[in-house]
């Protein structure tokens, strides 16, 4: 490890094009899970990976679903039509209703791209009977189910800031999400900024520790095409030092803010997006490994998702422990098959226990097939969308149900289980 350095992560706000498209892809989540408890369809039958394309007064959404009977298309006699290779129809009211709910709170009213005028395209059709087998029915008999593809995954958990998420991609999501307050409450000029907007923390590490902010960027959409860099400074400086009270701000600090000048024109009409561009965005700003999966727009059964919140709970578990101050997990996985193939553990030298210790504690504390994260941490749920921006990690587990995979409710399991080996071990 490093003692002393820089490092840089970056942030995007919920009006980024790509991140409109990932909160749409989540809405639609959202909308079968809801529907699924509201007309007492099993929620874990549903099955949706949905991907969103936006651009100009545009939205392309596509991907395969299974879905209660509410979403389809009927006949007058209610008969769930077909298309000629006997698959259900998609009714695409619902879908370009919950895009247009999208749009509209993240607070796109602009002439190239508004919630009312976009044209939507549903283009969302049946799972693939071949996935599907080896989802429903998991290959190893280990689980209910298997996994929804191949794959690995991380999760990290750190000391450096409340959290346990690394500093520079804590505070990057920070002064976003201060800002997109500030903007929808009508906050002076604030209420004058756009939805899209992009921020940059570099901190720098001194004997392994953040010490101070020694960059800011940031750029950020405005409505009011008479503003310049140093006008757009004067209103987004305070919300940014309010984002950074906790951590130094070096005199000598290299300030960014909308350095190219004026930016007018922003969202899906400046720049096209797609579900799953931001992925280190997402997770942990380029401090740890990604598996290299998108979460926005899938069920749990796709441990691209599910997987990826099982680490991050097992190693924030892990560092709140006390068992050290880093640590790195990756779970494997393989189509169809229930149980990973491996789990690694990392303490990056911080340990005060071994690995291997944890990763037993591990196997032995939580089920890691696609079923059992899905019941450990109630997965099945409409909790989706708000993870859509400003990380799906360093989050406050809500009462809904969302983010249960910060919560700490596996520190005294895991020290459990390492006493137990350690007496039998004895």
């Amino acid at each position: 490890m490093r003692a002393n350095y820089l490092f840089t992560s970056e942030s995007v706000a919920e009006g980024h094009p790509d991140k409109v498209c990932d909160r749409i892809s989540d809405e639609i989540v959202d909308l079968v899970y809801r529907e699924a408890a509201k007309t007492g369809v099993d929620p874990w039958g549903v099955r949706i990976a949905c991907e969103t394309l936006a651009t100009t007064n545009r939205v392309v959404i596509a991907g395969e679903v299974r879905v209660p009977d509410t979403l389809l298309k009927k006949d007058k006699e209610g008969n769930v039509l077909k298309d000629a290779a006997g698959h259900p129809l998609i009714n695409p009211a619902k879908f370009k209703a919950a895009a247009r709910k999208a749009i509209r709170e993240i607070g796109y009213e602009q002439a190239g791209f508004h919630w009312k005028t976009a044209k939507i395209d549903v283009l969302l059709h049946p799972q693939s009977a071949d996935i599907a087998q080896g989802v429903d029915s998991a290959a190893d008999k280990q689980g209910d189910e298997g996994a929804g593809d191949q794959g690995i995954m991380f999760g990290y958990a750190c000391r450096e800031t409340a959290d346990l998420m690394p500093a520079p991609i804590y505070y990057s999501h920070r002064i976003l999400a201060l800002l997109a307050a500030a903007r929808k409450a009508g906050e002076g000029d604030a209420g004058r900024l756009g939805p899209d907007a992009k921020s940059q923390v570099t901190v720098r590490y001194v004997n392994g520790k953040p010490q101070e902010v020694t960059s800011i960027v940031l750029s950020t959409q405005h409505l009011d095409e008479s503003w310049d860099s140093a006008k757009v400074r004067s209103v987004v400086e305070p919300y940014i030092r309010e984002a950074l009270h906790d951590i130094h701000i070096a005199d000598d600090c290299n300030w960014y803010i909308n350095p190219t000048g004026k930016f007018v024109i922003g969202g899906p009409d400046g720049d096209a997006g797609l579900t799953g561009r931001k992925i280190i965005v997402d997770t942990y700003g380029g401090a740890a490994p990604h598996g290299g999966g998108a979460f926005s727009g899938k069920d749990t059964t796709k441990v691209d998702r599910s997987a990826a919140y099982a680490a991050r709970y097992l190693a924030k578990n892990v560092v709140a422990a006390g068992l050290s101050d880093r640590c790195t997990i990756q779970i494997s996985y393989a189509i169809g098959v229930a149980q990973p193939l491996s789990i690694y553990v990392d303490l990056h030298g911080t340990g005060k226990v071994t690995e291997d210790q944890v990763e037993d504690a591990i196997r032995k504390t939580m089920d890691l097939s696609p079923s059992g994260i899905r019941r450990h941490l109630d997965l099945n749920k409409p909790i989706y969308a708000k993870t859509s921006a400003y990380g799906h990690f360093g989050r406050k587990a809500g009462r809904d149900g969302s983010f249960s995979w910060e919560k700490l409710d596996l520190v005294k399991p895991l020290k459990d289980a390492l006493k137990e080996e350690a007496l039998k071990a004895a």
